[in-house]
């Protein structure tokens, strides 16, 4: 089975091709159907900002190759003799959380499914031929929801979780941080939600008219403006009430502090270095301005009311760039260029797709 992998840990960013992390399609087994599983042909499965992660080994370095891949949509192709609590059949289009739940965990009792202890990830990848996962994993897509645009159930979820974390109320002043694809989506969602003077920090200046275009009021270039001073002039010096970090760049972390408004939110809603620890003068930011500093791992409860939102959001500049899954190597150095706001894996090109 055709499954694209990690084939050399290292940054994908390195200018030193020895030290470079890799990916090439190699040959993995198909999986075992068990009883509760549904087996899934995928027509797509999205780059998250997660998978260079897993090439540069910030999540541990495994055996090689290491199977890639979570967004994913595609076709059900084989469902379990049990699985039938989601009604599932043959044909059926779907989109998929990576993970699965046991729901009966001190953590999931609590409201807490994000800490689940028994939480299994299948150790499927999704930039695969097949997946074979438990169906509480499954979500159908309505009709009117294409295959591209239902592998993002997984990344508006994210967004969803992230909007869940502000406790916003409506008129407040926002900036996020990163005009990346949860960026950019959980811009789109306080747009919705009311936000004031809603600011998008992003070097990237395509990005920053994708920002404009869902719905953005000011952008600060923070390669050529001071975060700071700009984020001063916007808000007459009071700061904003909400500030989102969803660019893990460390470079860009202590400036969110400053621009946060006294007994504002801030949201450090990225995967960061394993290492890197951000400096914080407790008495300035929590005694003085009684800031409520946060972060967001998974996103537990959001899948349902990312599948609402689906036929809501505007997702065509986010399926714009398709690769197909020989191609998946060129794939992820476009995607490490930033060339494009989202790359798409197509994983049975051919396939009759809706």
């Amino acid at each position: 089975m055709k499954t694209l992998a990690c084939v050399k840990y290292g940054s994908i960013k390195d200018l030193d091709e020895s030290k470079r992390g890799q990916v090439a399609v190699c040959d993995f087994p198909e999986q075992t159907l068990g009883e509760h599983d549904v087996k899934v042909r995928i027509a797509y499965c999205a780059i998250c900002g997660s998978d260079p992660h897993i090439i540069g080994g910030a999540i541990g370095t495994s055996v090689l190759p290491k199977g890639l891949g979570h967004e994913v949509s595609g076709v059900v192709e084989a469902v379990g003799e049990k699985a039938a609590i989601k009604g599932l059949k043959v044909g059926d289009r779907v989109a998929c959380n990576f993970l699965h739940f046991d729901n009966t965990c001190y953590y999931c009792q609590n409201g807490q499914q994000q800490f689940c202890e028994h939480a299994k990830s299948y150790s499927h990848p999704g930039m695969a031929e097949y997946v074979v996962w438990h169906e509480d994993m499954m979500y159908k897509l309505p009709d009117s929801v294409n295959l591209k645009k239902g592998c993002l159930l997984e990344p508006v979820s994210v967004a969803v979780r992230m909007v869940d974390k502000m406790h916003m109320k409506v008129g407040q002043r926002v900036a996020i941080c990163g005009g990346g694809p949860i960026g950019l989506l959980v811009l789109q969602l306080v747009k919705r939600f009311g936000a004031t003077e809603l600011t998008m920090i992003e070097p990237i200046a395509e990005r920053r008219e994708l920002a404009k275009r869902f719905g953005a009021k000011h952008t600060i270039d923070p390669a050529k403006q001071n975060v700071v001073e700009e984020g001063n002039k916007i808000t007459n010096g009071y700061g904003f009430d909400v500030v989102l970090d969803a660019s893990g760049f460390p470079g860009a972390l202590e400036a969110l502090l400053d621009i946060a408004a006294k007994g504002g939110t801030v949201i450090y809603g990225a995967m960061y270095p394993t290492q890197y620890a951000l400096p914080l003068n407790l008495n300035d930011y929590l005694y003085n301005k009684e800031l409520t500093l946060t972060g967001s791992y998974i996103s537990p409860y959001a899948f349902p009311r990312a599948l609402q939102l689906l036929e809501e959001l505007d997702l065509e500049p986010f399926t714009e760039a398709v690769f197909p899954i020989d191609r998946g190597a060129e794939a992820f150095a476009a995607q490490a260029k930033g060339l494009y706001p989202k790359i798409l894996i197509e994983c049975n090109p051919g396939m009759k797709l809706e």
